[in-house]
């Protein structure tokens, strides 16, 4: 009996084609419905844990700011350490997946692998991060690139005011200093310039000076979504509204950007930072006219077991002196170029599946070592194929330390008081 030969399986732009089709791009579900079950229990319960640890810890710290403001924030900066380690082991332990990473040679140099396979970056203590918007767990992974900088203490997010009324989450990103934006260009401008000063005020021994020793301004990765949302059905139709109004063409695979608060945002640091970080995104498998919060959603991702087989960086690094940013016209299409740019570079990965890299063939030298990890660092650092991990398991503790010493001090000072009462009452005795 001679089987029917399948018909080809169209290329769905991400290095798939001539595979067996599958349902999702993740793969088929890997857990049933009772693993299920038991793996949203381990990871509420685990992430509930962690949250609560966390901004109890928060809370504990809060007098800090009465006494003296650098120890406020630099303790602040500790428990912002602990929220990236718990970004890092979510991801690491609940839906573990393939990053590879690659840059232009703006980027020469800072892009680094360990000898034990991880990702190490060297970029620098303060910069203002862009980033196009598919997913609603992408700030993960940019707070996971900051773990490898040994900034995750220092990370800042420009959220949705929504975010703010989440219970503990919302309180604990305003303890962060996290700039929640209502949409509304009045209210959000007063609301920015707050924040942003605290952020610039180091070099004029202001409220945030000697956190971090440098002696001027303290490290600062402000991430921005310029498109303010992720790419969805929804909101690009209304991307084509605006795009039909303001007479430009719309981009397939990413929103039109808006430039008011970026520009706000790097007027109001200018002199503070050297740097914008560029950073494309994509996922492996996503066909075209699909969108990647309707694939990967929080059931699949970290449930069923079928997150991205892949998630794609590809970095780029801007002079803000090249930044026209004191005209807003000019400002504007200058960030409209550069999400045209990451449409060119989006449309590479839909061909190919995966984005272009720098190889170094342009420059001289023997690949260097970083003294401290080992790590090599190559001229051209090509593919970097890795996995979102911490570099040591027992930097977990740091989550739970605070808690745990007040409940050791706690624990002492009631035995002692216990003490006392009873001497007391046997004495009276």
């Amino acid at each position: 009996m001679s089987q029917a030969i399948p018909e080809p399986i169209p290329d769905l732009g991400a290095g798939s084609a001539g595979k067996a089709a599958e349902p999702h791009p993740g793969g088929r579900i890997k857990h049933g419905s009772s693993v299920q079950l038991l793996r949203l229990m381990a990871f509420t319960s685990w992430l509930n844990a962690c949250i609560f640890t966390i901004h109890f810890t928060q809370i504990l710290g809060w007098p800090l700011y009465l006494v003296n403001k650098d120890y406020y924030y630099a303790y602040m900066a500790l428990t912002k350490q602990s929220f990236g380690l718990v970004a890092t082991t979510t991801t690491a332990w609940f839906s573990p997946t393939v990053i590879r990473v690659s840059g232009d040679k703006s980027v020469r140099g800072q892009l680094l692998q360990t000898k034990d396979g991880r990702l190490e970056t060297r970029f620098p203590e303060r910069l203002v991060m862009i980033a196009n918007h598919q997913i609603y767990t992408e700030w993960l992974y940019l707070w996971w690139v900051a773990y490898t900088s040994n900034m995750h203490g220092h990370v800042y997010i420009i959220l949705k005011e929504s975010l703010k009324y989440i219970p503990f989450i919302g309180p604990g990103m305003m303890f962060y200093g996290f700039i929640f934006m209502a949409r509304n260009w009045a209210k959000d401008k007063t609301r920015l310039h707050h924040r942003l000063q605290k952020l610039v005020k180091g070099r004029h021994g202001g409220p945030m000076s000697g956190v971090s020793g440098m002696g001027s301004l303290d490290p600062m990765w402000l991430i921005i979504f310029p498109e303010g949302t992720n790419l969805s059905a929804n909101t690009r139709n209304q991307s084509q509204k605006w795009a039909d109004k303001q007479g430009i063409k719309i981009l397939e695979h990413s929103l039109l950007p808006r430039s008011t608060g970026l520009l706000y945002c790097l007027q109001e640091l200018k002199g503070t930072v050297d740097w914008v970080y560029d950073c494309t995104l994509a996922y492996e498998g996503i066909p075209r006219g699909s969108f990647g919060q309707d694939i990967f959603t929080l059931r699949s991702t970290y449930f069923q077991g079928r997150p991205p087989k892949s998630v794609n960086m590809y970095w780029r690094r801007i002079p803000v002196s090249s930044i026209p940013l004191n005209d807003s016209q000019k400002f504007e299409l200058w960030l409209r170029n550069q999400w045209q740019e990451k449409e060119n570079f989006l449309e590479y990965f839909a061909q190919n599946g995966r984005f272009p890299a720098d190889d170094g063939h342009d420059s001289e030298g023997e690949p260097a070592t970083n003294g401290n990890s080992g790590a090599q660092v190559l001229k051209g650092a090509g593919f970097i194929e890795t996995e979102v991990k911490l570099a040591h398991w027992y930097e977990v503790g740091q989550i739970f330390v605070v808690l745990a010493a007040f409940a050791l001090v706690s624990n002492v000072l009631a035995k002692l008081w216990n003490m006392v009462l009873y001497g007391s009452l046997v004495g009276h005795g």
